[in-house]
């Protein structure tokens, strides 16, 4: 069965910086030897995520990039944009406003601590539920 996990930000390391949550995950997938995506809102987002990824742990490197290369399949943590297509993977991150359409065995979302965030990851919350997904919830 897959499982969607919900990651509520509450925290003001995260509440300030919503990205560094997805960089923490990102580490533990990449840690565990996940194949991860991150589907991003848009390409600014997509491009803040890979600058921070360079610079948020000085004692870990993870390999990522955008997605549209060539060896995108190569890469352990692929960032992308709307728009690009790219084969699924195991583990999936979404920061977008709607489920992901795919094949996982685990979708990691998360919530910023804005109350319009936290409506629209109810809805997503009630179709992965629909969907058969296992689910829980993490308060950061």
């Amino acid at each position: 069965m897959p499982r969607a996990d919900f990651y509520l930000i509450d925290k003001p390391r995260f509440r300030e910086q919503p990205l560094l949550l997805v960089c923490e995950l990102a580490k533990k997938a990449f840690a565990a030897q996940q194949p991860t995506l991150i589907l991003t809102r848009d390409y600014a987002q997509a491009e803040a995520i890979d600058e921070l990824l360079w610079a948020f742990d000085d004692d870990v490197m993870i390999p990522h990039q955008l997605a549209g290369d060539d060896d995108d399949a190569d890469t352990a943590v692929l960032i992308v944009p709307p728009g690009i297509e790219t084969a699924d993977r195991p583990l999936l991150i979404n920061l977008r406003e709607t489920c992901a359409v795919g094949r996982y065995q685990r979708v990691l979302e998360v919530v910023a601590a804005d109350p319009a965030e936290r409506d629209g990851s109810r809805a997503r919350w009630r179709e992965y539920q629909r969907l058969g997904f296992e689910l829980h919830k993490n308060d950061m």
